[in-house]
C-alpha cells in the first residue's frame, strides 16, 4: 500500500493543526476544554493492521484508556484513534487532478474532528446503528461544510465538490 512521503506528512500535520484550531474555534473551546477530547491521528505508517481499511479516507477507533496508577473501572476514559489511510487519499488524489492534499486533509480531519466532538457531547453514539450511523455521516459532512466554507481556504472548493452527494437533503441520500 502506499504511503505518503515525507512532504505530504509535513502537509497532513499542517492539515491536523489547522483542522483542530477551526474545530476548536468554532465549538468556542478552550485549550482544556479541547485537550480533554482525548485523541490522536496516525498516518497508514503507523497503523495496526486492524486499523486499515479499503474505501473510506479515515476511520475512528474507539479504545478504553486508563490511567496506569488506577485499576477502578470507574477511570476509564474514551481515546479516539483517527486512522487516516494514506493510499485511499492518495488514490483519490491521483484520480481527480484537481484536487490537492492540503485542502483536502483539511477536510477528512475537520470531519473526523466534529464526529469526535459529537461524541463526547453525547449528540450521538459511537456504536449507532448502521442507519444512524448514515444520517450521522450526512449531518457531519453538512458541519464540516458550515465550518469550512466561510474560511475560502484555497483548493477547498474541489473538496467540496468531491463531497457534493454528502450535501444534498438527507433523503437523497437514504434513497
Amino acid at each position: 500500500m502506499e504511503t505518503f512521503t515525507k512532504a505530504q506528512i509535513q502537509i497532513v500535520n499542517d492539515a491536523v493543526a489547522m483542522s483542530e484550531e477551526i474545530v476548536c474555534n468554532f465549538y468556542k473551546m478552550s485549550v482544556n476544554q479541547w485537550l480533554r477530547h482525548r485523541y490522536d491521528v496516525k498516518t497508514l505508517m503507523d497503523l495496526d493492521q486492524t486499523e486499515i481499511i479499503q474505501g473510506p479516507f479515515a476511520q475512528i477507533i474507539r479504545y478504553k484508556g486508563r490511567r496506569k496508577d488506577t485499576m477502578l473501572g470507574s477511570a476509564t476514559y474514551d481515546f479516539y484513534k483517527i486512522c487516516i489511510q494514506d493510499h485511499a487519499i492518495i488514490a483519490a488524489l491521483k484520480s481527480s487532478a484537481e484536487l490537492t492534499l492540503f485542502p483536502f486533509a483539511v477536510y477528512i480531519i475537520t470531519h473526523e474532528l466534529i464526529h469526535i466532538v459529537r461524541f463526547a457531547r453525547f449528540l450521538t453514539g459511537f456504536d449507532a446503528s448502521q442507519e444512524e450511523k448514515l444520517k450521522e455521516e450526512a449531518r457531519v459532512h453538512e458541519k464540516t461544510y458550515e465550518i469550512l466554507y466561510p474560511l475560502g481556504v484555497p483548493g477547498m472548493e474541489r473538496a467540496f465538490e468531491f463531497y457534493k452527494n454528502w450535501l444534498n437533503p438527507l433523503e437523497n441520500i437514504l434513497i
